[in-house]
């Protein structure tokens, strides 16, 4: 059973695995971070959301995936996951790792996957980012994609890792006009269509789609995605502050 709260952006908290997990912390108020404008403050406040046994950082070097606010509670999480260069960049505390590492916490295995954060070649641009893949005993596997854009990564992930029961996918069609001729950055709604299918996914949870300004598709568009691609049933959507459970 995997439960989720809608904290806002790209946050969320999942309850899966005896664990309690936090998704990229953006716990800050409206206002400009580092170029990016954030228009609303968080659903739930930081008491609400303790006590933090895992953050999945997918990457900390944009302000929509970790802000000032998130970046303080990153102390007070039992463990905080994220990529080799992120983990030097924030310290002690926390794991760097780099696609298909695994380790074990609790009953838990976590696997980090591979992400693109953009067009094919952005990497040098974009940075490093990592999703997740988690797997406990008696539990279907969730994928936290992190800010990937790519399909032919998550056809990569399903061959590799095997079908997913529950993907929470980072969706909001970023697009920047200013790099990569206005390229995705993040996956629209037909493309987290098509990922479900490649995933074999049960479920699939959307996040990342309101709450800043470069988001160029909400959640009317991905659920007219899923519904062109017959995927209406496999669409599990929280509004901010709300709990689903799959």
């Amino acid at each position: 059973m995997v439960e989720l709260t809608l904290v806002g952006g790209p946050t969320a908290l999942i309850r899966y695995g005896g664990l309690r997990w936090l998704t990229d912390p953006t716990l800050s108020p409206p206002g400009t971070y580092d170029g990016l404008v954030k228009t609303t403050g968080p659903a739930l406040a930081q008491d609400q959301l303790r006590p933090i046994d895992v953050v999945l950082l997918s990457h900390d070097h944009h302000a929509d995936n970790l802000d000032p606010a998130g970046r303080e509670l990153l102390t007070d999480a039992g463990r905080v996951l994220t990529t080799t260069a992120g983990s030097r960049r924030l310290g002690a505390g926390t794991t760097g790792l780099e696609p298909w590492d695994e380790l074990q916490l609790d009953e838990v295995r976590v696997t980090a996957v591979p992400a693109l954060h953009g067009p094919p070649g952005s990497e040098r641009v974009t940075g490093p980012v990592i999703g997740f893949v988690l797997a406990a005993p008696g539990e279907g596997r969730l994928y936290v994609s992190g800010d990937n854009a790519s399909v032919d990564v998550v056809a990569q992930i399903a061959k590799r890792v095997g079908p997913i029961d529950v993907a929470v996918l980072f969706v909001g069609a970023v697009q920047i006009a200013q790099r990569f001729d206005g390229a995705f950055l993040t996956l629209s709604g037909e493309r987290a269509a098509i990922a479900t299918e490649l995933l074999g996914a049960r479920k699939v949870i959307p996040v990342h789609f309101e709450g800043w300004t470069h988001f160029t598709q909400g959640l009317d568009q991905v659920r007219s995605a899923f519904a062109g691609y017959g995927l209406s049933d496999r669409l599990l959507a929280a509004e901010r502050g709300q709990s689903v459970s799959a």
